[in-house]
């Protein structure tokens, strides 16, 4: 149904947005606080409605060397899982985006390090953004701050792991995972038959035998002069991407004096600490990066510009402040707050931050 409108979980809305933008293959394992994806794909059944395979594998290692396989074949498939079974993909994601597949990951992050807790976390930020896997390579890496976003960032991960063949993950924090909140859902997208398969993914494997040209797909290459030049070749898809995938939402930015800069669920509490800080006269805009690779810099460098600090707000140590400060050199003081340990904070919290740290600092 065209634009139906419903209440969920943003777990369940994923699942119906994989059905809905017509992905051929699921591959997971369950794991708190991503359980309920793979739980709602299996009482919906989209087996019996559009042909979509949805598999518990017997292992995290198994769902994404799945993915790999599936992926390998051109056909549109997923995986999601949250920190620690992203953390046991680490390889197959490194291989995946080795051989120039299109796949997309979800991870709903949870505390740690180690197996941690099963409250919220974004303390996967590191993992997501700079390759936690070995090599030379990048994720596309959305992050959503509301269910709705959840249901988009399915077609659009979709839509940019084809386009430019590289795996895609939907960072989302557990409280975006969790929570529940009106959503719309697209219209029931079929999927592509084998043909449409065979002419929009050229490279896919084929099969082939005998004198027919046969694609071989895999990340192994012993020469090293080719392997530099795949590399090359990666690093140009990557350049691309950020020159035109780059994404944020600006915030009250006009006449704001102090800038603070959150992704996810955080950027939400933010904005109400942004409205309770402005009733004590105090002037503050808000940067959300949507795409934190490619990160916005020049976004943030732009609008650093002529404010008194920036404040960085996470539910980390303090990951994404290192790129912050890259993005504005240290021409103004940049600060960090953030909880662990599955503490959310409050706006209160957050403007007593921004006081402490960055104004009477």
């Amino acid at each position: 149904m065209k634009g139906e409108v419903t209440l969920m979980k943003g777990n369940e809305a994923v699942a119906h947005a994989a059905i809905r933008y017509g992905f051929d293959g699921y591959f997971g394992y369950p794991i708190t606080p991503q359980s309920e994806v793979l739980e709602t794909l299996e009482a919906l059944m989209p087996w019996e409605t559009t042909g979509m395979v949805v598999l518990q594998a017997e292992s995290e290692v198994a769902a994404i060397n799945m993915v790999y396989g599936g992926a390998a074949t051109g056909k549109a498939v997923m995986t999601s899982s949250s920190s620690p079974g992203v953390s046991l993909k680490q390889e197959g994601i490194s291989y995946i985006a080795g051989a120039m597949l299109p796949a997309l990951i979800l991870n709903v992050m949870r505390g740690g390090p180690g197996l941690g807790t099963i409250q919220p976390s974004q303390a996967d930020y590191f993992q997501a953004t700079k390759g936690g896997g070995h090599g030379d390579y990048h994720l596309i890496v959305l992050a959503p701050s509301t269910v709705q976003e959840m249901v988009d960032f399915v077609g659009l991960g979709k839509e940019l792991t084809f386009k430019y063949r590289t795996p895609a993950m939907i960072l989302a924090d557990g409280i975006v995972g969790q929570m529940m909140e009106k959503v719309v859902l697209p219209e029931q997208q079929p999927r592509r038959s084998d043909e449409e398969v065979k002419k929009q993914c050229p490279w896919a494997a084929n099969g082939r035998t005998g004198l027919r040209k046969r694609n071989v797909i895999t990340s192994l290459e012993l020469e090293s002069s080719k392997m530099e030049i795949i590399n090359h070749q990666l690093q140009a898809i990557y350049k691309e991407i950020q020159e035109k995938e780059t994404r944020w939402e600006e915030i009250g930015l006009d006449g704001s004096d102090y800038l603070i800069i959150a992704f996810g669920s955080v950027a939400r509490i933010c904005d109400k600490a942004r409205e309770m800080a402005a009733e004590k006269g105090i002037k503050a805009g808000i940067i959300r990066p949507i795409t934190l690779w490619p990160f916005p810099s020049e976004a943030i460098e732009k609008a650093a510009e002529g404010k008194k600090g920036i404040l960085v707000v996470e539910l980390n140590a303090g990951q994404m402040i290192e790129d912050v400060r890259l993005a504005v050199h240290d021409r103004i003081p940049v600060k960090h707050f953030g909880r662990m340990g599955g503490i959310i904070p409050s706006p209160q919290e957050i403007v007593d931050a921004l006081e402490e740290k960055i104004i009477n600092a």
